[in-house]
């Protein structure tokens, strides 16, 4: 979804925020950025720093949340807008298996499942060695788009 004609001073997750009706909120306060979006593969990035560390100094799984069902959300609205529907998260679970504590954390989502009403992505939180800090799934409920036409 990157793409070319992008203005130099918009960098590509400005350009995907656009394209999701410009709403920033949780996403833009825990500095995640996406680098890639599609409706079969999105890649964002969130750095862990003290906004996104638990009282122990170390990245909250809370956070580690957001950014996953951020990552499906994002895929999923993708893959059914042009329908005029859009996705919103039905459940998440993730499993927390290493600790982060500072420099970048990557999430990669890609679906497995794409249905009419539903959709189930799994994402993959990477630390800036490629180590698993995370694995998440998120099921997400295909609904139509509310009046006026805009997600958010």
């Amino acid at each position: 979804m990157t793409d070319p004609q992008t203005t130099s001073q918009q960098t590509p997750s400005d350009f995907i925020l656009e394209q999701l009706g410009g709403q920033r909120g949780l996403v833009e306060h825990l500095g995640i950025t996406f680098t890639e979006a599609s409706g079969s593969k999105v890649v964002a990035q969130m750095p862990v720093e003290p906004r996104v560390h638990q009282p122990f100094g170390i990245l909250h799984g809370g956070a580690s949340v957001v950014l996953a069902e951020s990552v499906a959300s994002t895929g999923a609205y993708l893959s059914v807008r042009e329908r005029g529907m859009m996705a919103v998260g039905l459940e998440i679970n993730a499993n927390h298996l290493r600790s982060a504590v500072s420099g970048t954390v990557t999430a990669t989502g890609t679906p497995i499942f794409q249905g009419r009403t539903t959709e189930v992505w799994n994402i993959e939180i990477t630390d800036e060695r490629g180590k698993m800090v995370c694995i998440s799934r998120c099921t997400l409920a295909v609904i139509p788009m509310p009046e006026g036409g805009k997600a958010g």
